[in-house]
């Protein structure tokens, strides 16, 4: 079973390019790329992942404009055409690590567009990423993020939005690996002895590309429920990392240590405000302010999590047609936190709000859930005081315990 692939002198195992040295269902890769503008209010995030051993490729694009969130879906199998095109979806790499166009082609839905997406700094490999329980490996997954520019056109429900002014700015993802266990496919713990209490939980994750002027970068801080910053037995596992760049690679800066202060919406998880304080390995201090410019996007509708799919699937599961299944949703999310229901699964028990927010955390108890990606207004201060003014993507999760703010 070869594919184009195979003409290049890549393979890392004995095998065409098709076949993976895992059989488990939780090894997937994939991307995520955002085109944000804190003035139009506009997070559009694109992503695909293929899961080899499920035969499927996965994709979706959701354009969260002040809080209403259209969400495009599409699958297919995947060793029919091993490729980065989903029906109207398509990744095309025209300077691998730097330059890559991407194309929602016109369809039935209210959404399309044609965007060159550019680095603006090279890409960051982060640490690799391990988690274990009962001495099976749970997560073994390479990563790497990237700050970029972006330019070309939005067409959305009879609006076109022009991309390509500093009021726009571009960033992106690209995974591989052992993600972690999720239903339907994995995830039945409920067959399994409990969970070993190896190691300390994660509790605040904050994961951060950005561009300011001449600067971009990125930088990812994860916390115990005390607010400890230790190595962690989680998906994402390392206690601090990032890098700061000015041009592509004109200045390079190393950051060594990083702190928070976060400012929330009363009675919620939901932060406003952000300031960063940044160590680099010169010992010199760099402050990162952030302040939210419009409702958070939500991740559950893109269909990672059981119930995203209206069939109850997700990214990893069958939608009924082996060349391409479509579907489109429209949502108010402009208020949040919002009661939340997946869709129903067409085979098994109903998922909670809790199921698909494995990844994302919970405002409250309940079945309350808010977003937690967010664009913003940022300011970067360098050493010598001088500002940059620019944009960050600020995820943010806080699960469950998180004593340095008070959430029980």
């Amino acid at each position: 079973m070869l594919s184009k692939y195979d003409e290049y002198p890549v393979h890392q195992a004995p095998r065409p390019f098709a076949h993976i040295p895992c059989t488990d269902y939780s090894w997937d890769e994939g991307y995520y790329f955002g085109a944000m503008s804190p003035d139009e209010q506009v997070f559009l995030m694109i992503g695909a992942r293929i899961n080899p051993n499920a035969d499927t490729i996965g994709g979706y694009v959701i354009m969260n404009v002040a809080g209403r969130q259209y969400t495009v879906r599409v699958s297919r199998c995947w060793r029919q055409l091993i490729d980065t095109v989903i029906g109207p979806l398509r990744f095309e790499f025209l300077e691998p690590m730097k330059t890559i166009r991407l194309v929602l082609e016109p369809n039935d839905s209210d959404l399309s567009f044609d965007i060159i997406w550019t680095g603006t700094s090279p890409a960051f490999e982060e640490e690799h990423h391990h988690a274990e329980t009962r001495g099976r490996v749970t997560t073994d997954q390479t990563r790497y993020t990237q700050p970029g520019k972006v330019s070309g056109h939005i067409d959305f429900d009879g609006k076109r939005f022009e991309l390509g002014t500093e009021k726009w700015a571009g960033f992106r993802d690209h995974s591989w690996g052992l993600y972690k266990d999720r239903k339907p496919l994995g995830g039945h713990s409920e067959w399994l002895p409990p969970p070993s209490n190896e190691g300390v939980p994660r509790a605040m994750h904050i994961w951060t590309p950005f561009k300011a002027g001449d600067w971009s970068g990125f930088y990812l801080i994860n916390e115990s429920p005390t607010g400890e910053q230790i190595v962690l037995n989680d998906w994402y596992n390392h206690p601090f990392e990032g890098r700061l760049c000015r041009g592509w690679n004109e200045e390079i800066v190393n950051l060594v240590a990083g702190r928070h202060e976060m400012r929330f919406q009363p009675g919620t998880r939901i932060f406003t405000h952000a300031t960063i304080y940044l160590t680099d390995d010169r010992g010199r201090q760099w402050i990162h302010h952030h302040e939210v410019a419009s409702p958070p996007l939500v991740p559950q509708t893109s269909g990672y999590m059981q119930g995203g799919f209206k069939d109850g699937g997700t990214l990893h599961t069958y939608h009924g047609n082996e060349e391409l299944a479509i579907e489109w949703d429209d949502f108010d999310f402009s208020k949040q936190p919002f009661d939340y229901t997946p869709y129903r699964p067409k085979h098994g028990n109903q998922a909670t709000a809790a199921d698909t927010s494995a990844d994302f955390g919970l405002t409250s108890a309940g079945d309350q859930i808010h977003g937690v990606e967010f664009v913003c207004r940022s300011e970067l201060i360098d050493p010598d005081g001088k500002s940059h003014k620019g944009i960050s993507h600020f995820e943010n999760f806080i699960f469950g315990r998180y004593e340095p703010y008070g959430f029980k």
